[in-house]
């Protein structure tokens, strides 16, 4: 069954040039994804960076999902999916170009570039295309054409993770409010698990060296070299009832400070944006509000790209304006990556500049009772605990209070 949710508040079209302000005169700084800049002098770079971030909007006659019989439009629907995408889109450009790549229209890209790109195109064997991530939601209840929420995104950009192969990232989506040192440490580091079995195999070999494998993990496939996959970071929160809890304010400003940001999904109700930065009191996003003909790449992989970059000054909205549901992301490459990220973390919880939007923690609380809860596996299985940790619009979903 199709829902339809084309209503009034989802189809408009934010492609008209003359509604967007240029950038404000402020001495006040800009951050954008853990960087700074200055209003009044870097106005060209802004745009650049914001320019070079990958923007995916409604997309029109893409090939039917559901085999030919689903829609060719995710028009007034598909505006959380793709800022699912975006979120996802920048730790891909973020692992394989580098924080400080810049896109330049009709400059030549790395072969990287369109291989992340071909990661979205609107087709049903893309890693991430608007097909595979509504079919996937299907079986978790969420029909095709069904609004989304953040943490709905999330979980099913988590299940297709998997099968990435190129890029091997460890998806953890930190539930109940908290992250958990341990568990993420585990999924990044899966070669640790080996470590006791690897113990007992050296010691079968009469303590000889295996290949100078640390812990014997190469006699068990595990390349010493690869001693921690990517980390996807994504942080599912609610900060408030049907208005954000000016509380956390100042916090969620932070997250954007952070060298490690890869910005926030939210929005306004029903309608989703991607957050990839703040000035003064306002957000700057970008917006998947706009509808585009569907692109098709050639037989090389190489993808016509202008339409997936924002070229007009940034979208802003005042944070106050901002719906409470909303899901905040870190991208960690590195173990000293996700070190760094804890040490910022623990020093944001103990100013009082604001109330700490999660909780972190060295192992699992008692009081959880699965790890599972914190880190859902591909094979779900529990249809009910799965309804109670998927929507973020969920009455079950944890508010945090004062």
């Amino acid at each position: 069954m199709h829902v339809n949710v084309m209503s009034s508040t989802l189809t408009y079209d934010t492609l008209r040039f003359g509604e967007f302000e240029d950038f404000p005169e402020t001495a006040e700084p800009v951050w954008i994804l853990g960087r700074e800049f200055s209003a009044l002098s870097e106005k060209d770079e802004i745009l650049s960076d914001i320019t070079s971030r990958l923007w995916f909007t409604y997309r029109k006659n893409f090939q039917p999902i559901e085999g030919g019989t689903g829609p060719t439009s995710d028009t007034g629907w598909g505006c959380m999916l793709r800022c699912g995408q975006m979120i996802l889109g920048e730790a891909l450009v973020f692992m394989h170009l580098g924080r400080d790549w810049r896109w330049v229209k009709g400059q030549q890209q790395k072969e990287e570039y369109f291989s992340i790109l071909n990661a979205f195109i609107d087709k049903k064997d893309s890693y991430y295309s608007i097909h595979q991530i509504a079919q996937m939601g299907v079986g978790e209840g969420k029909s095709i054409g069904q609004w989304y929420g953040p943490n709905t995104v999330a979980q099913v950009l988590k299940k297709l993770s998997v099968f990435d192969s190129w890029s091997r990232l460890a998806l953890h989506i930190a539930m109940d409010n908290t992250v958990v040192i341990e568990e993420i440490k585990r999924l990044c580091m899966p070669w640790l698990d080996f470590v006791g079995a690897a113990s007992a195999y050296r010691g079968a070999e009469g303590g000889r060296e295996l290949n100078g494998c640390v812990g014997g993990a190469c006699a068990l496939g595990v390349e010493d070299t690869v001693l921690w996959k990517p980390l996807v970071l994504l942080i599912p929160l609610r900060l408030g009832l049907s208005d954000i809890n000016e509380a956390y304010i100042e916090t969620l400003k932070q997250c954007f400070m952070l060298p490690q940001s890869l910005g926030v999904i939210g929005g306004k109700p029903n309608s989703a944006h991607y957050f990839i930065g703040y000035v003064g009191e306002e957000l700057i996003y970008l917006d998947p509000h706009t509808t585009q003909p569907a692109v098709e790449p050639s037989d090389d992989g190489q993808v016509p790209d202008d339409t997936y970059h924002c070229q007009h000054p940034p979208c802003r909205m005042h944070i106050r304006e901002l719906d409470p549901s909303i899901a905040v992301g870190f991208f960690c490459r590195t173990e000293d990556d996700f070190d760094d990220w804890c040490m910022r973390i623990r020093k944001l919880s103990g100013s009082r500049e604001g109330l700490p939007m999660f909780e972190l923690v060295d192992s699992q609380p008692s009081h959880f009772t699965s790890s599972d809860v914190l880190n859902l596996t591909p094979d779900f299985s529990d249809s009910d605990r799965l309804e109670r940790f998927f929507d973020s619009e969920d009455e079950e979903f944890e508010i945090l209070s004062l």
